[in-house]
């Protein structure tokens, strides 16, 4: 019995690291690495964001280029819950594009707003936006603010 339950352990050890290397994956390989940036509220802004992330995906299709938007300040709007372009995100979620969200405009919106604001289910929240944004140029990706 002992022995079955170390197995499981190592299978189910085995199953975590394969879906954190999947996911880290496509990062990793993609033949263009690119990072938007979003930090501004305007709606016009937003939507000039998610167009020239699917015309990335476009251009160098889905399986050879990695793209993440990271939203901070009032750029954050973009990844509200009823923002108006929440389908276009879940459409450029389902391509491969990620979509990070700073907690420290997370934790500001919330002083401001009374109670933290009710995000898209597919932003990932991020320490710092800009700290992120960093990190991800350290690994080759490049900077894009549309």
């Amino acid at each position: 019995m002992r022995m079955a339950y170390r197995w499981l352990a190592m299978v189910l050890m085995l199953g975590l690291s394969l879906s954190s290397f999947t996911a880290s994956a496509a990062g990793e390989f993609a033949e263009q690495k690119i990072v938007l940036q979003i930090s501004d509220p305007n709606p016009f802004k937003q939507t000039l964001v998610l167009n020239v992330a699917g015309n990335i995906l476009r251009h160098y299709g889905q399986d050879r280029v990695a793209i993440e938007i990271v939203a901070f300040g009032p750029g954050l709007r973009l990844l509200f819950a009823e923002n108006a372009n929440k389908g276009r995100i879940q459409s450029l979620v389902d391509s491969g594009v990620r979509f990070s969200a700073c907690k420290n405009t997370i934790r500001n919106m919330g002083k401001k707003l009374g109670h933290p604001p009710e995000l898209n289910p597919n932003a990932v929240p991020v320490t710092a936006g800009v700290v992120r944004i960093v990190d991800l140029m350290d690994k080759g990706y490049k900077l894009i603010k549309p």
